[in-house]
Formats: structure tokens, sequence, C-alpha cells
């Protein structure tokens, strides 16, 4: 049974940083690209960051991009997200996936992935 579990988010302070992790069992992270989303209270789903199989294609959401990094240690069989200089308006529910198709990072954010974590909640408030 393939599972990914998030943890790490919490409450944080404007500025402030907090790293996500996403954990996988059931499946090599190696063998599939993730991508982060996160959906707030009444918005839709947002695509956030991806990393395809080849570490160095990245992908982020224009309002996260020079704060927030997305990495892999496939001997760790985790995924993170390192979120800096946190904004107001980056809270939300924090979720990790999972999918085969390497190219699925320069395609649209509402593709469909194959596995999905529960998710984390990140809340920025002073």
């Amino acid at each position: 049974q393939v599972q990914l579990v998030e943890s790490g988010g919490g409450l944080v302070q404007p500025g402030g940083s907090l790293r996500l992790s996403c954990a996988a069992s059931g499946v090599f992270l190696d063998d599939y690209a993730i991508a982060w989303f996160r959906q707030a209270p009444g918005k839709e789903r947002e695509g956030v960051a991806c990393i395809s199989i080849r570490v160095s294609d990245t992908h982020y959401v224009d309002s996260v991009k020079g704060r927030f990094t997305i990495s892999r240690d496939n001997a760790k069989n985790t995924a993170y997200l390192q979120m800096n200089s946190l904004k107001l308006e980056d809270t939300a529910i924090y979720y990790c996936a999972a999918d085969i198709r390497d190219y699925i990072c320069a395609s649209s954010w509402a593709a469909e992935y194959d596995y999905w974590g529960q998710g984390t909640q990140v809340t920025v408030s002073s």
C-alpha cells in the first residue's frame, strides 16, 4: 500500500520559515515526480512546486519563486519543501503528490497525480 505522509507544518510569523517533509512508503520516490500543492479555506487547490525524477528540473508557481525550494532525498525516500519569507497568504493545507510520469512537472498543475498525502496545516500569522 502506497502512503505519502506530510509533516512539518505549524504556526509561524510572517517572514519566518518552515520545512515540510513528505515521507513515502510502499513506493520508491526516485521513480516518481513529486509535487506540492496547497489549498486555502474557500479557495481552489493550487500547485506550488514540482520536481522531476531528474532533480535539475523544478517548477514553481510565480507567487513562491525565490522563497520556496523543493528537493528530494531518494536515500530517505522523502521529499521536502523549504519555505522561507512566509507571508500571510501562504496559509493553507499543504499536500504532497507523486506521479510516475516524469513530464508531469512541465504540464498543467491541473494534471492528476497517482498518489496524494493527507496534508499538513501551515498557518502564517502575527
